[in-house]
């Protein structure tokens, strides 16, 4: 589905156009990871749900692991089957996540995995399985991350609270796109309405490589991310290989945002700098005829 440059949402009638009573899944992404775009998730439900000859029998999966960490997030009114999200973007130990769904939709799923625990009856003539979600999580499970990511969760929604960090980072995110705005030779892509944005900013600078630019800054003590984000489609629709990504939570500042300026308008100096000491100089020489003649 094509993705509009300017605002990061999805083609909404592109998608609609594409469904067909073949359709079983459609998967799209809360919030962009590169784009930024926080998308109307229950608009998109509606109307993929209400599209003439769609099968009763489609699910929707939703991607939100870049908005559970960062906003109020109600399964129930958002109207999916399946949504996903990751342990370490929530304060939680890296190597898990979880996958929630309505438990009758999860009880009448095949097991993708035999093992320990996923079992309710075996017998030599046939085999019946545990009640989810015992019957997705076979052997020995990861106990300690499972442990970590829930006091993670528990800190984030009792202690922190997703209502004053979603509002704090709407505040970061209009701050973070001005102040990039300002710098010369930076495009900023997705929509510049800080509520309707994530506190993240994918940016390019055509005169400086986006790895060569995490790099120096990094030796500043700057930390973005550069590369495709894990969505190689996505940048090869806008034309470039690269992108550069800086990125917020709750524990930054202001402060953070304009050292992070202050530092990426000192790397963009110092390499228009070296562009212009690897331009050719002109001397002057004496030819056979005694005339002036440029040499490079």
């Amino acid at each position: 589905i094509h993705v509009d440059p300017n605002t990061g949402m999805m083609d909404v009638e592109q998608l609609q156009n594409t469904l067909s009573p073949q359709t079983r899944i459609v998967s799209f992404q809360h919030v962009s990871s590169v784009m930024g775009c926080i998308h109307p998730v229950t608009d998109i439900v509606q109307l993929i749900r209400n599209t003439p000859g769609v099968s009763p029998e489609l699910k929707i999966v939703l991607d939100a692991c870049q908005s559970i960490p960062h906003m109020s997030v109600d399964v129930q009114q958002l109207g999916v089957d399946f949504l996903a999200a990751s342990g370490h973007k929530a304060c939680g130990p890296t190597g898990i996540g979880f996958l929630w769904a309505p438990e009758h939709l999860l009880n009448s799923m095949e097991p993708f995995m035999s093992g320990g625990e996923m079992i309710d009856l075996v017998s030599m003539e046939q085999t019946t399985y545990a009640q989810a979600p015992a019957r997705f999580e076979a052997g020995t499970p990861a106990i300690a991350q499972a442990i970590g990511m829930g006091a993670a969760l528990e800190y984030l929604m009792d202690h922190v609270g997703m209502d004053n960090v979603e509002a704090y980072e709407h505040e970061l995110s209009e701050y973070l796109y001005r102040r990039l705005s300002e710098v010369d030779g930076v495009d900023i892509w997705g929509p510049s309405d800080p509520t309707k944005r994530a506190a993240l900013c994918s940016f390019v600078c055509p005169a400086v490589h986006a790895s060569d630019l995490s790099t120096f800054l990094d030796m500043e003590g700057i930390a973005i991310r550069a590369g495709h984000h894990c969505c190689q489609p996505l940048h090869t629709e806008l034309g470039v290989s690269h992108s550069a990504r800086a990125s917020l939570y709750f524990y930054n500042t202001k402060q953070d945002i304009d050292i992070f300026i202050e530092k990426l308008q000192d790397t963009l100096t110092f390499f228009a700098t070296l562009n212009n000491n690897d331009k050719p100089t002109k001397k002057k020489k004496k030819n056979d005829n005694d005339g002036d003649e440029d040499e490079f």
